[in-house]
């Protein structure tokens, strides 16, 4: 029998021992669709000095370098990306996905404008905000329900870490409490609204306990998506500065498929795992650079579940016991 015949996991159709972006998308959509990248211009609080300045440590536009003047329409991003996608499937639904920076780090009305126009690109079949915990306000979550009456709406969260003397460490400039408030606000005031989380993995002083640790408090949530992300170590930014010097050092490769396994069987089995790896921008990327390998980290993920026999959600029933 093979893989998929002997997969002891209920959200899949392949081998996969865990709940795949992919295969949400098409139990959800009927078909493969495309998440298209926009950029609105945006910069955070945390760079800005609401909060703080520079944005995260590990961030290559902490210092918010980008001409916004310069940017295209979001109709013509959104256009322009359609075309790069087509080139490599054949695709008719797209997720307009407000990507770069904070996209609700904005005034009430703009952000609620800027979301009824994206939200009527043609083949649009969600809407997709990056966004921070402390960038949500009730105005805006109520905007939120409100387009979700019309269009399926996802939320994208960065929490990156648990731990508050980590998050510090990072220049996050919110608290795991700060988060927690926004995700039960959007739950109350948006329901149909889909939360996903980001988390990083590697991040400076965190053992693999932390990294564990930060799962379980995202288990506790109960996000509709998860992200995990490896930190990458980019030119020009202060991880960099750390690098260099010797003050941080990036996991290793092994010890980052052990990692995401042990998260992946600490998470709710009916959470949406879309990221286990991320891409780092390779003209910048220094470090790890085994990460450039993103097909055979993914591989050797699956492999991993396989020889532990365990899969997504198998430790979550447990602890809720």
């Amino acid at each position: 029998m093979s893989q998929v015949d002997t997969n002891p996991y209920k959200y899949s159709s392949t081998n996969k021992r865990y709940y795949t972006y992919d295969h949400f998308l098409k139990t959800t959509f009927g078909e493969k669709c495309a998440k298209i990248t926009l950029d609105l211009g945006f910069t955070c609080p945390n760079i800005d000095g609401t909060r703080g300045y520079g944005g995260c440590i590990y961030c290559s536009g902490g210092s918010f370098a980008r001409q916004v003047d310069s940017l295209k329409p979001p109709a013509e991003q959104y256009k322009e990306g359609i075309e790069i996608m087509r080139k490599k499937w054949k695709l008719n639904k797209f997720i307009p996905y407000l990507q770069a920076y904070t996209n609700s780090y904005t005034t009430p009305d703009k952000f609620a404008k800027i979301l009824e126009e994206v939200s009527d690109f043609e083949g649009a079949v969600m809407v997709s905000i990056a966004t921070r915990a402390d960038c949500l306000e009730d105005e805006k979550i109520q905007t939120l329900n409100k387009l979700s009456e019309k269009i399926p709406v996802t939320v994208e969260l960065g929490l990156q870490t648990s731990d508050d003397a980590v998050a510090k460490l990072i220049n996050r400039c919110h608290t795991y409490e700060e988060f927690v408030d926004c995700f039960q606000r959007i739950r109350r005031g948006a329901p149909r609204v889909r939360i996903c989380v980001h988390i990083i993995n590697g991040l400076p002083t965190e053992s693999k306990e932390n990294m564990k640790n930060t799962a379980r408090s995202v288990a506790f949530l109960h996000p509709d998506i998860v992200k995990i992300h490896l930190l990458h170590v980019l030119e020009g930014t202060p991880l960099a500065n750390m690098y260099k010097s010797g003050k941080y050092t990036p996991m290793e490769r092994q010890d980052y498929i052990n990692t995401v396994c042990d998260q992946i069987e600490l998470l709710p089995p009916d959470t949406v795992l879309e990221r286990l790896t991320g891409d780092g921008i390779d003209s910048e990327l220094l470090a790890p650079l085994w990460s450039r390998k993103k097909v055979t980290i993914l591989n050797d993920i699956d492999k991993e579940l396989l020889k532990r026999n365990t899969y997504q959600g198998i430790y979550y029933k447990q602890k809720e016991e």
